[in-house]
């Protein structure tokens, strides 16, 4: 049974014209409020009606009646001290329903059916219709979300009645809770699956970079070969031109090694010829230490000390060939 002084307060709050009116105009809906407080407070002792200021998304405030108390969800787990509102527009328009936390006790984040704030969601509050919907209806409803999870504690595993034994919105309530951590668990290995993405996307520039100056490296090769390629023609122009005019048998010296179609007159001339022959070789070896360092096959120290070595060379053999080379054909 309510208290007559319950009852009295109820009635003080709704039908008495104050500073602080309620929001509430009609009569037949203040009846109806009045009647659904009651019966609520019957069931769920511990809601007590209250009077309260509330305010709106839109800044508005309205003096509204509220249903506040615990909800005893199971003697194992904490109390859930709830705040019902009683819209200016019930039943028409849904409750709003706030989770008050502990300061020692936090709402769990990333709950289903409660946002950090404390506000709090259901499917009987989504489905609310002004017909087959009242506020006791709405506190068994929280008492079985809460059941489901908690929203200071986390239950690994619910018990979770057959489908058969649960009513449509209850069915609705544990699909939407089964769908949340699903959702969760998607979220977060789609989160693992781009950091490994972002990982591998930076090894990529990596190798693009590196793939990057090995084409310039060839290009640059290409050229140097393009250049020496026609360096070669040039002097293999000038070296056919030279022999035409002075009428040496090409087929002697095409077809044969090219050294056969000259004739050193003198040991002189041998001497001056063999020195040429080893300034050029001496000039492919640079060229072979220097192609050998970019390839990175052959230390900067070592490479140094050989270009020295055959530097040294070639001045003594520049030096040596200071005698003219009297050739006959």
């Amino acid at each position: 049974m309510v208290s007559p002084s319950l009852v009295d307060i109820i009635d003080k709050a709704i039908f008495c014209n104050t500073v602080y009116a309620l929001a509430y105009t009609d009569s037949d809906q203040k009846w109806l409020i009045r009647k659904h407080l009651l019966s609520l407070h019957q069931e769920f002792s511990s809601l007590y009606p209250k009077v309260g200021t509330f305010i709106h998304n839109d800044g508005t405030m309205v003096h509204l009646l509220k249903a506040e108390g615990y909800l005893n969800v199971s003697h194992l787990l904490p109390l859930v001290h709830v705040t019902i509102w009683v819209h200016e527009y019930y039943p028409h328009v849904a409750p709003m329903v706030q989770v008050t936390s502990d300061p020692t006790i936090p709402i769990r984040s990333n709950h289903p059916f409660v946002d950090p704030s404390g506000v709090t969601t259901s499917s009987y509050l989504y489905m609310w219709g002004p017909s087959g919907y009242d506020l006791l209806g709405l506190a068994y409803n929280l008492v079985k979300l809460f059941s489901l999870d908690h929203p200071f504690h986390f239950v690994s595993s619910p018990s979770i009645s057959h489908p058969s034994y649960v009513s449509k919105m209850e069915g609705m309530d544990r699909l939407w809770w089964m769908l949340h951590y699903d959702m969760i668990a998607l979220r977060e290995s789609i989160n693992d699956e781009v950091q490994n993405l972002t990982t591998l996307q930076a090894e990529m520039k990596v190798r693009v970079n590196i793939t990057t100056d090995m084409i310039i490296g060839l290009d640059h090769e290409k050229t140097d070969l393009k250049q020496i390629v026609k360096e070669m023609t040039d002097e293999t122009d000038v070296l056919i031109s030279w022999l035409a005019v002075n009428k040496v048998n090409l087929s002697v010296a095409m077809g044969g090694k090219l050294e056969d179609a000259f004739e050193c007159v003198d040991d002189d001339s041998k001497w001056a010829l063999e020195l040429l022959a080893e300034d050029k070789a001496l000039e492919d070896s640079m060229y072979a230490l220097d192609k050998a360092l970019d390839d990175g096959v052959v230390a900067s120290e070592a490479y140094f000390r050989q270009v020295r070595s055959l530097a040294r060379d070639q001045v003594q053999e520049s030096s040596s060939l200071s005698t003219g080379v009297r050739l006959v054909y």
